[in-house]
């Protein structure tokens, strides 16, 4: 990660060197292309917004690539051709002799998108005159006609350092980030504009970057995919990892299933859930065939249960079972826990009497906001940010962090700030932090840390939810159970580096 005036500087330095831009170019605008491809892999009707620096004549390498591929492309220009910077201008004698490829019929199927080439990372201050005319336009078509925006480095008028969004400024739904993740990408104001972030490389420039700011890091499939364990031929169930969840309650049982599910579908090798007995029917006949249910009396019963890591809070409710055994389990207990939902917001009662207590074994906490608030005081958190907040909570607690949003941050005292980049609006439903838990307990279950754990688990989740959308079902319909069985082809992703 980097600020703006690193990379400009990266880029003079490696030019000054004798390396040609427009090779560069040429790669980033196929890498761009290669990914609006991935979202929309049969060919439709692309519009780009054409700025006179060479962020437009990015998008047009991105529309000759996409026009290649049977797209129907138009380009709506900021500028005349001889007030455009010599590269893009030579990109846009070359779009326009393009031959195009496309059946001479109009494309009547398939998404409208829009490639958002206005502005590159040098500029700052709201937009005026024909940039502000374009970017209304993009933004209304996004709107009434549901294109789906790609912005090429950054949303022309957001601030690239500072993620200050000026009136006006781009609301993309994707943002095709080169060479390095921008400072302002990942900050809270930003996030509406930014969308899902995806890095598109190039070595050359981020070799070039002098002082990265290695205390956050956007996650990157290839960090990923290096710490996601092989299995060996001989591999049995014993050895993938043994879950024990510790979920629900009456009126929330779906909870207990939907965790086994995400464990489940995370790998674990043997997952048993622990339910109180009143609604063990109701689970038992519910959760995945694949599971053990077990009525839950007391926390005995889990410690003196052998499982490898234990899950523990969806659907518990405001009074949980054998809520003093909770407590001692938290503290006491030397085997890795996962701590959600319910069982966060009845610790966070005692968690101010308790500071500077130490775990006596590794713990993952995943709040959402409100939780978080719980804990903490939403006095504590009233003016800062969501990536200062988690820095702070792990200061002060010798825990592993997942604090959940649709930029979930990971964090942990000296490790960097993790933002995840995947994921999309439908999963803003219920059950969808369920599945996470037991996903994340299934990693750690497999050998990860609660913290390489935490970073693959949100990827994984965002990822799957993103495939689902792939595959034909919209936001709008979207279920847990849908991406906890969409993980598959996330751990595939993950794999081939797939964004």
């Amino acid at each position: 990660m980097a600020t703006c005036r690193a990379i400009q500087q990266a880029e003079s330095r490696l030019f000054a060197s004798g390396v040609a831009a427009e090779p560069l170019m040429e790669r980033a605008g196929r890498g761009c292309a290669a990914a609006i491809g991935q979202w929309h892999p049969e060919p439709g009707r692309a519009v780009l917004f054409v700025g006179k620096g060479n962020n437009g004549g990015d998008a047009l390498v991105i529309g000759r690539e996409l026009r290649r591929r049977g797209w129907e492309v138009e380009a709506r220009y900021a500028a005349e051709p001889e007030a455009m910077t010599p590269l893009a201008r030579q990109k846009r004698v070359e779009f326009e002799n393009a031959a195009v490829s496309s059946p001479s019929a109009p494309v009547l199927s398939g998404r409208l998108v829009l490639v958002d080439g206005l502005l590159g990372i040098g500029a700052r201050g709201p937009l005026e005159g024909r940039l502000a005319e374009l970017a209304a336009e993009m933004n209304a078509l996004r709107r009434d006609r549901h294109g789906r925006t790609f912005a090429v480095d950054v949303p022309s008028g957001l601030d690239g350092d500072t993620g200050e969004p000026y009136p006006g400024a781009v609301e993309a739904d994707v943002t095709l980030t080169i060479s390095a993740v921008k400072a302002g990408l990942i900050a809270d104001a930003a996030l509406d504009h930014v969308g899902r972030l995806v890095w598109v490389p190039l070595p050359e420039i981020a070799a070039a970057i002098e002082d990265p700011d290695a205390t956050r890091m956007v996650t990157e499939p290839a960090w990923l995919a290096a710490r996601l364990p092989r299995r060996d031929f001989s591999c049995h169930k014993g050895r993938a990892g043994r879950v024990a969840i510790v979920a629900g309650s009456r009126g929330l049982s779906g909870a207990a299933s939907l965790c086994a599910r995400g464990a489940l579908r995370g790998g674990a090798g043997l997952v048993t859930v622990f339910v109180p007995e009143a609604i063990y029917p109701v689970v038992a006949s519910a959760a995945p065939a694949e599971a053990m249910v077990v009525p839950f009396r007391d926390w005995a019963q889990v410690r003196d249960f052998p499982a490898d890591v234990i899950a523990v809070g969806p659907g518990l409710g405001a009074e949980p079972e054998d809520p003093t055994g909770l407590e001692a389990a938290f503290w006491d207990e030397s085997r890795p826990l996962v701590v959600d939902a319910d069982a966060l917001n009845w610790l966070s009662r005692s968690a101010a009497a308790a500071s500077g207590r130490v775990p006596a074994g590794p713990r993952l906490l995943t709040p959402h906001p409100g939780e978080m608030a719980r804990w903490r005081g939403a006095g504590a958190l009233e003016g800062r940010s969501r990536a200062e907040i988690a820095a702070a909570f792990v200061k002060d607690w010798p825990v592993t962090l997942l604090f959940k949003g649709a930029r979930t941050i990971v964090a942990e005292a000296g490790r960097p700030l993790a933002f995840n980049p995947t994921g999309q609006p439908g999963m803003a439903t219920g059950g969808i932090g369920d599945v996470l838990t037991g996903l994340c307990a299934a990693l750690i279950g497999q050998g990860l840390s609660p913290y390489e754990a935490a970073v693959m688990g949100s990827w994984l989740i965002g990822r799957s939810a993103e495939a689902q959308a792939l595959a034909g079902q919209s936001e709008e319909s979207l279920l847990a159970g849908d991406v906890a069985a969409g993980l598959g082809a996330a751990f595939e992703a993950l794999r081939t580096g797939t964004w």
